[in-house]
């Protein structure tokens, strides 16, 4: 049997399923290439947060059926769409759907065998880490990300994750731990922890939120050099939380608080916590000197007014945040945000994402410039054949953030941990 194939779309959440399916195959004794021109079957690992995501894995799934190719579909589209998405690509041998990767070997021999189409989609998602299984990593680098849950007990008035993902569920923190310390002894610099929520990990299975305690342990770990946290909750960020992330030594200094918005009638709209988002952001530096602050806002979500723009233009301008992304709202079925009316024209929710982009490159360029003469820690990434070096600093994290390039006749390697003096500065990258 030829090789097996597998293309992954969407957060590094979906990466990390990936790894998990990659590596069940593997121990199998499934052979894995990245190299889909040299596989029989390919795995697509779908992502269906907005629109545009799913229209990316759509483009994969017909470019591998137009290539021949034995195709399974699995991860959010199949668990959005259930049998309609079966009906809609007859092509398709088997579809799994988010809390189903655990079958993903069986289905492999079935489709093998029998050529029959293989369809294993839970109605009602409930994730399961497989923690007898080690991941095949598909991405190598400095830094690794962890998975420590999945699902979601909220309910954002835009956000469609809960029916894609199903309720929190978290890992046990001795398994998290025995994961980081295997990344750690393979050379992994970085860890980067990722879940929908990682300020709820630990209240399903120890009664409160346990991420205090998961960062203690973790900051134990001897051959391990920074760790990163992504994807808090901006009303679970309490003081003994920032009071840990500021103490514990391998931590880094960066808080990732998705916000989506600041004006009160768009949080309340999107069920969001309407609360002092300008607070937070002075509590955050207050108890955390020097962090650095990346968040997403939403432009054009429904009922939002001329006013209620302006005032996230006003927060972004004031508040000079190192990190913003802007995304324009993407009207998802089965959503509050669906119903709500009056929608807002695509044209102004461009134009909106546009102001407020061109705003944050003003910010950001003057954050970077400010950095020129001074000293900051970077991880690099890579080393080229001439002894240039791609870095990150502690303000930026991997796929996300800028770069920092580093001219030095100072050998390192990826992974290390270098101190290295800002020379130059872009918008969004540095000079050292």
């Amino acid at each position: 049997m030829k090789e097996i194939a597998l293309i992954n779309h969407g957060c590094a959440k979906n990466l990390v399923d990936s790894e998990l399916m990659l590596g069940k195959l593997a121990q199998a004794g499934y052979k894995i290439t990245l190299d889909e021109t040299k596989a029989d079957i390919v795995i697509i690992n779908t992502c269906s947060f907005i629109h545009d995501a799913e229209k990316e894995s759509v483009a994969s799934i017909f470019n591998m059926i137009n290539a021949g190719k034995k195709i399974i579909i699995t991860g959010c589209l199949p668990q959005k769409h259930k049998k309609e998405l079966a009906e809609l690509i007859p092509e398709a041998c088997a579809f799994l759907g988010t809390s189903d990767i655990d079958k993903i070997v069986d289905t492999v021999k079935n489709i093998t065998k029998n050529n029959m189409t293989d369809y294993e989609v839970c109605d009602i998602p409930v994730y399961k880490y497989p923690e007898d299984i080690k991941r095949q990593q598909i991405t190598m680098g400095a830094s690794s990300y962890i998975k420590i849950a999945d699902g979601c007990d909220f309910n954002c008035g835009y956000c469609i994750i809960p029916q894609l993902r199903g309720p929190y569920r978290s890992r046990k923190i001795e398994n998290i731990i025995s994961e980081a310390q295997e990344l750690a002894d393979k050379g992994t610099s970085e860890i980067v922890l990722i879940a929908q929520d990682t300020t709820s990990y630990g209240k399903d299975i120890y009664g409160k939120p346990a991420l205090i305690e998961l960062l203690t342990e973790l900051n134990k770990i001897k051959n391990l050099n920074w760790i990163r946290i992504m994807y808090t909750y901006p009303s679970l960020l309490t003081d003994e939380l920032l009071f840990t992330i500021n103490k514990l030594d391998k931590v880094v200094k960066y808080i990732d608080v998705p916000l989506q918005h600041v004006s009160k009638n768009m949080l309340s709209a999107m069920n969001r916590p309407v609360m002092d988002n300008k607070a937070l952001i002075k509590k955050i530096r207050k108890i955390i000197p020097n962090c650095a602050i990346r968040t997403t806002f939403i432009t054009g979500y429904p009922t939002e007014t001329e006013a209620d723009f302006n005032e996230l233009y006003d927060f972004i301008k004031t508040m000079k945040l190192d990190r913003v992304g802007v995304f324009e709202f993407s009207k998802e079925k089965n959503t509050k945000a669906c119903s709500l009316k009056p929608q807002i024209n695509a044209k102004i929710k461009k134009q909106r994402k546009n102001i407020l982009m061109k705003l944050q490159q003003e910010v950001s360029a003057s954050i970077n410039e400010k950095l020129i003469g001074k000293n900051i820690d970077c991880i690099v990434e890579t080393v080229d054949s001439d002894g240039k070096i791609t870095a990150r600093s502690y303000k930026d994290a991997p796929e996300v953030d800028g770069l920092v390039y580093i001219d030095t006749k100072t050998p390192a390697i990826p992974g290390d941990i270098i101190t290295v003096k800002v020379t130059g500065a872009s918008e969004y990258d540095l000079f050292a």
